[in-house]
């Protein structure tokens, strides 16, 4: 019998062997492992392995998928013109959106690699994702685009386009993190965009962009951005409290406060918050972690509510000297591996997705009246 659930909520769409978000208990698994068994002990590409393959590699699987990323790095020229090219005012989510689009204009099938193209198209999106976020940003400050190396992990040859210097083991090691504690989430609204497309059977460049365009949304991706900014209309730790008073009692959203599954603590929130911390200290500006800390204290007191992923996200990066409006692009970058695994996932046992939906409308039987009569 159909039901009606707004927003799909409690609806199982489909199996998957992935991952999965447990609310009640604020629990993150991906393939088996409980987020906190991953987070700082392997790398992200031992996640997009383990993602992709449901297994942790082998340090010879490894070795073969950091060649096979790293030799994919090369963005083609027309989408290096284009990225170069485009309204410097553009935002940069809608940069990678197209430039995403565009890659799929290109010959993707590498004859020196033995597998389905398939899953040479995820490699290439896995690889090139985060240079085109590095690559706009670079030119739309009027900066060189520095030449791709092969040497470098993928948070570190992220943090490398970003600066065109050479990037800290501290720097790499917290980005790495943040790659790995926001690769997969279950069935959020970019993964299941990506899958409803996916299962059409279109192309993964399609469902990837699809995917990137529901992750901008200020409901999903776009949040972190908006902690970022409501931390600097607060403006210091002494106007927190009013703030917050005013806002509450104004009905507005706190941006980084509670989640739409989570029921208790956001499991990856304690780690980003412990890098929050720690690279404070190292700069030597706290504010913004105790602006923080206090908003969650208040939130909890007041509504019972914790603090989620992109509450800590934000000043992570925002401490790591990563602008603003590159928060999400961040979010794609390490989410890439997880739409794609559940890309594949749905092409290996497709289904088309079609669900019903509850007319509302007028009753049936209006008649058409003449133009001139209306």
């Amino acid at each position: 019998m159909a039901v009606i659930s707004r927003g799909l909520e409690g609806i199982i769409a489909a199996e998957t062997r992935i991952g999965d978000v447990r609310g009640d208990i604020g629990q993150l698994i991906y393939c088996g492992y409980d987020i906190n068994e991953l987070a700082g002990k392997v790398s992200y590409e031992e996640v997009v392995h383990l993602l992709w393959h449901n297994r942790l590699p082998t340090e010879k699987e490894l070795d073969k998928l950091t060649t096979a990323l790293r030799a994919e790095r090369e963005l083609p020229q027309g989408v290096i013109d284009w990225v170069t090219s485009a309204p410097k005012d553009a935002a940069p989510i809608d940069i990678m959106r197209t430039a995403v689009s565009m890659l799929g204009c290109y010959p993707t099938i590498r004859h020196d690699l033995d597998m389905p193209e398939s899953h040479a198209i995820a490699i290439k999106l896995v690889a090139q994702i985060g240079i085109i976020a590095a690559y706009f940003h670079r030119s739309r400050t009027g900066k060189d685009l520095p030449p791709i190396r092969k040497d470098l992990s993928e948070a570190a040859h992220f943090l490398w386009l970003m600066t065109g210097k050479e990037p800290g083991a501290e720097a790499t090691q917290t980005l790495d993190v943040a790659y790995v504690l926001h690769a997969e989430h279950g069935f959020n609204a970019s993964t299941f965009t990506g899958r409803v497309v996916a299962s059409t059977l279109s192309d993964m460049y399609s469902a990837v962009s699809a995917a990137i365009g529901a992750l901008k949304g200020p409901l999903h991706g776009g949040a972190n951005e908006g902690v970022i900014h409501m931390l600097q209309e607060i403006g210091s730790l002494d106007k927190v409290d009013s703030w917050i008073e005013d806002a509450l009692a104004q009905k507005k959203k706190i941006m980084g406060i509670g989640h739409r599954v989570y029921k208790v603590l956001d499991p990856r929130a304690p780690h980003l918050k412990t890098m929050a911390i720690k690279l404070s200290e190292e700069l030597g500006d706290a504010k913004w972690i105790q602006m923080s800390e206090r908003i969650a204290t208040i939130m909890k007191e007041r509504k019972g509510l914790n603090a989620n992923v992109d509450f800590y996200s934000a000043t992570v990066y925002y401490s790591l000297g990563i602008p603003t409006d590159l928060f999400t692009p961040i979010f794609a970058i390490s989410r890439m591996s997880g739409w794609t695994a559940h890309i594949l996932e749905q092409y290996a046992d497709n289904r088309l997705f079609r669900p019903l939906s509850e007319y509302s409308g007028a009753p049936v039987g209006k008649k058409v009246v003449p133009i001139a009569e209306r």
